[in-house]
């Protein structure tokens, strides 16, 4: 037991050094005049990085240094902007940063620094640092670069009307994008660096006029509570902030969709972005914001307005179908007409299996196939799970294991599921299923009711950043139900939700309404 004992210490130790050594900053000293010193000891930080290239140019008789990570730059801005300018020049005895920053260097983002750390921070960030012998500032010229992801459709929120652009993994592109759509002073950014060893750039965007002070102080300082090594997609950041992270539905709302960003500002709301993540946090949000997608607000009032109805529809039935099944089946038979009782009796026959165990076998079933679909190729995925459920739905059927009705049930079911549009609301509503279908099989539709009725508490009881959850519904306010289960037009929305703003509440100007004039 000793021995297990002290080979866990050999390993456990090193991990707490190595954790010790990672938190502190790496170089503290200021740039010296002699630069073969300053080259010394960044060589020595960014020993066995075979990607942070050290370039060396002579000016005449004065040596110089460019540094930058391969991959993270522009080769051919710094070559043209830089190394060809500091190449063609004719040194001056007297060489100071000011002048190369003015008069030699053509890059038009350019700062100094001071401290062989901030050398570090900035070519880890994908910056180039420029040192000349004799200074003690060094020169770091943006010419950030690489091979990026191209701005294209997102593929978790198509669109059929609507802008085609989605969000991508550089921070600075995603900023630029929502700057498109709102071309405002008002609209405010404030950005911060998250982890210690992933430094991730993190970035707060509102607009100021409309967005509640208290609201922006309050996601600013959670913010600054997150004391993690590194931050690697928004997921992390939105498990640190919620309110109840306990709670099986999401209190934070994540787009790949400018668009949509840019109506949440127009709403009060605060937009999180993430370096590296395509997903933008939205907060705070209520349940009903995961059951609207941005395309009901491009079509026509009258299109929206159905298809927004049938979605409220298809989350009920996604929730609660399969559990409704198991109650009337097994304890409320009477319910059923007569002649659809016969019909389920007869394929049920020969079926071995009590209906609840029935529709847990096809419901796992079913997820996996839907989970497999997701891992696999594109191609590939879409054929398995299309064929995987038509081939193991009818061989199931056929070898009497479950009922045709049943493969009906959980098929409408999933379908229910595909509608709502917001994946995590989605997977919360389908891991709910499964325990409604468990106090079905119990107390039938008394078991249904109690389960329904805790979730509706639930609800009613969570906030979003001091925001009530369920809101317009509960509390209660008519005026805001024109956006809830279908969607008014444009002309009768002139108000904005009061969830968020107190100030400010017009968006538009009275009688906007089309007039018999324009009717002729």
């Amino acid at each position: 037991m000793k021995k297990g004992a002290s080979f866990l210490k050999r390993f456990i130790k090193p991990k707490k050094l190595i954790q010790e050594i990672v938190i502190q900053a790496p170089i503290e000293e200021p740039i010296v005049p002699n630069i073969q010193e300053n080259i010394k000891r960044l060589k020595s930080s960014f020993e066995k990085c075979s990607d942070v290239k050290f370039r060396e140019i002579k000016l005449e008789n004065i040596k110089a240094f460019i540094l930058f990570v391969d991959g993270l730059v522009d080769n051919q801005s710094i070559q043209f902007n830089a190394i060809h300018e500091l190449l063609s020049e004719t040194v001056h005895a007297q060489l100071t940063s000011e002048y190369i920053e003015q008069r030699i260097v053509s890059i038009s983002d350019v700062i100094e620094i001071e401290k062989l750390d901030d050398i570090v921070k900035n070519v880890l960030d994908g910056n180039t640092v420029l040192i000349v012998d004799g200074l003690e500032k060094a020169l770091v010229l943006n010419a950030k670069g690489g091979e990026r992801r191209a701005v294209a459709e997102p593929e978790t929120e198509t669109a059929v009307r609507g802008p085609k652009e989605g969000f991508v993994e550089n921070i600075a592109v995603n900023i630029a994008l929502i700057r498109q759509k709102l071309r405002s002073n008002h609209l405010k950014l404030i950005t911060k660096e998250i982890g210690t060893v992933s430094r991730t750039i993190v970035g707060m965007m509102y607009l100021e006029h409309l967005a509640s002070p208290e609201l922006v102080k309050e996601i600013e300082d959670r913010l600054e509570r997150i004391k993690i090594d590194a931050i690697l997609e928004s997921g992390y950041i939105e498990e640190f902030i919620e309110d109840s992270p306990s709670s099986l539905f999401p209190q934070i709302q994540n787009t790949e969709r400018p668009d949509t960003v840019a109506g949440n500002l127009l709403e009060g709301r605060v937009v999180i972005l993430i370096n590296g993540s395509p997903f933008a946090l939205i907060v705070p949000a209520t349940f009903w914001q995961f059951l609207q997608a941005n395309e009901d607000y491009y079509h026509r009032y009258h299109i929206s307005f159905f298809i927004r109805f049938l979605r409220i529809i298809m989350v009920f039935l996604a929730l609660l179908l399969p559990a409704i099944y198991i109650a009337v089946t097994t304890y409320h038979q009477e319910m059923i007409p007569t002649n659809l009782l016969y019909s389920i009796a007869a394929s049920r026959e020969s079926i071995p299996f009590p209906a609840f165990i029935e529709a847990m076998i096809m419901e796992i079933a079913f997820e996996a196939l839907r989970e497999a679909g997701l891992r696999l190729p594109k191609i590939v995925g879409q054929a398995v799970s299309i064929l995987g459920a038509l081939v193991i739905g009818q061989a199931a059927v056929e070898a009497g294991i479950v009922s045709a009705p049943m493969v009906i049930v959980v098929s409408l079911t999933g379908i229910a599921s595909f509608t709502i549009p917001k994946f995590n609301m989605a997977i919360s509503i389908r891991i709910l299923r499964f325990p409604m279908m468990f106090l079905a099989g119990m107390f039938g539709l008394f078991g249904i009711s109690i389960g329904g009725l805790i979730i509706v508490t639930h609800l009613c009881k969570l906030r979003s950043f001091g925001v009530p959850y369920f809101s317009p519904i509960a509390p209660l306010k008519w005026r805001e139900l024109k956006d809830i289960f279908v969607r008014y037009p444009w002309w009768a929305m002139d108000k904005r939700p009061t969830q968020t703003i107190e100030e400010n509440l017009n968006r538009q100007v009275d009688n906007l309404k089309p007039s018999s004039v324009q009717q002729k």
